[in-house]
């Protein structure tokens, strides 16, 4: 880990999509943070101590999914499949499939194995998997505005954790798609899915990946107004319930924020390989290109 000493940055962006605005002052403790994300060596650890089972790999409640097919209530995950063609404009189902047995074991579905990914970043992670793995490790998960002060590594509001051009002279310093998505990859950095940790360097902090490959968990609960409190009117836990998809009003899952995009974002869509960038995922949601990292808590400097 990485000893953080916090203090006042700027957080979220005017400049890119709504939901990272406003860009604003705000003020971080002390606190270590990962390194790199966690690995699938290290979530095997995890499981040999504990016994743990992931999301992914139980069978779904029907009692959290009333309106589906009870043969569609299996353990898996959902899988990135590269389309032959698009149908339906950029609707995300034409890449997205549920794979029954797809889980961090068996990353592309049953046989695929996870040989020669144990330092790759672990992924189908869900929003429970990563807060266990955090508690059994004496750490917990970081919040937003902790993550993006890490991630920013101290260069103020440039737009990338490295500084202001995406791939300064052709360099691939993150791990993201190259080419028109998701019919076209180019594979100018050399990866198709996820790559090895430290495969690129370091942000100034001395923490890699925080762009790219994984998108990571974080533990706040999604806002489209960041910054600003949950309106009281909606009861219980505000944060929680406000942080349901409006537009979906059946769903019966709360959303969390993710952070530092994936190894499928491109300049053609979903740039959010950026530190103000975040997005909004149900906490009952795995998927072959979410992971996370871990934080811990230090007491502040004696004055």
């Amino acid at each position: 880990m990485v000893l953080l000493e916090g203090g006042r940055f700027w957080m979220g962006s005017d400049d890119h999509y709504p939901e990272e605005r406003p860009c604003r002052e705000v003020k971080v403790g002390r606190f270590e943070i990962d390194v790199v994300p966690v690995t699938n060596r290290q979530f095997a650890r995890f499981v040999e101590a504990t016994g743990y089972v992931t999301v992914a790999e139980r069978a779904p409640d029907p009692a959290d999914y009333p309106d589906a097919d009870p043969a569609l209530l299996q353990p898996g995950s959902s899988v990135f499949m590269a389309p032959a063609r698009l149908t339906m404009g950029m609707n995300p189902m034409q890449w997205w499939q549920f794979v029954f047995g797809a889980n961090w074991r068996e990353p592309l579905g049953p046989g695929s194995g996870s040989a020669g990914l144990a330092d790759h970043p672990v992924v189908h992670i869900a929003h429970e998997d990563a807060d266990a793995f955090a508690r059994w490790a004496g750490k917990r998960l970081p919040n937003e505005a902790e993550w993006e002060y890490a991630a920013r590594g101290g260069l103020g509001r440039l737009p990338y954790a490295w500084g202001i051009e995406l791939a300064p002279g052709g360099a691939m310093l993150a791990n993201y798609w190259q080419g028109a998505f998701p019919l076209e990859n180019s594979l100018l950095d050399g990866w198709e899915r996820t790559s090895p940790v430290c495969s690129y360097p370091p942000n100034p902090f001395g923490l890699y990946d925080m762009i790219g490959n994984v998108w990571e968990w974080c533990s706040d609960w999604y806002s489209d107004a960041p910054g600003r409190k949950a309106p009281s009117c909606c009861g219980g836990d505000d944060a929680r319930v406000a942080s349901h998809d409006p537009d979906d009003p059946g769903r019966n899952f709360p959303r969390k924020v993710l952070k530092g995009g994936s190894h499928l974002c491109a300049e053609n869509y979903c740039r959010r390989y950026r530190p103000a960038a975040r997005y909004p995922q149900t906490i009952d949601t795995s998927t072959s290109h979410i992971g996370f990292r871990c934080v811990r808590d230090v007491a502040a400097k004696a004055a």
